[in-house]
């Protein structure tokens, strides 16, 4: 298996619940190793230029108004396979389809706050790591 980066995101939701420490502890679990780390109170311009894929769906706003809300806490995680190991260890996008044991299905309460974003390919790892961290 590839040595990987991928981007994760600890949301406004899980900060201001105390669990980014939590959510960091499982994926250090996993063997993924924090390469950067970045606290950022998000703009509407980085948030629209995240979730640039979604710009036509109803759900957009919503998307860029929860994650400007308060400070996001961004990680460039590696690993072999980070970033299936990072997505397995999230859990599905709506908490209540989570598998127990996941992030989300342990952690999370309802959808828009599923507490944290992982990249879902390597071009998307790609793209979210040059957005965040920069070149």
């Amino acid at each position: 298996m590839a040595v990987e980066r991928t981007l994760i995101l600890i949301k406004p939701d899980a900060m201001a619940r105390g669990l980014a420490g939590e959510i960091l502890r499982r994926f250090e679990g996993r063997g993924l190793v924090i390469q950067d780390a970045r606290l950022v109170r998000v703009d509407r311009a980085l948030a629209e230029e995240h979730y640039a894929e979604h710009a036509e769906k109803p759900f957009f706003g919503e998307l860029v108004s929860f994650i400007t809300s308060g400070p996001t806490l961004a990680l460039a995680l590696e690993g072999e396979g980070a970033i299936a190991i990072a997505r397995a260890t999230i859990g599905a996008t709506d908490p209540a389809d989570a598998a127990p044991g996941s992030i989300r299905g342990d952690l999370a309460l309802a959808m828009p706050d599923n507490l944290v974003h992982g990249s879902d390919s390597p071009e998307s790892a790609e793209r979210e790591l040059t957005l965040w961290f920069g070149g």
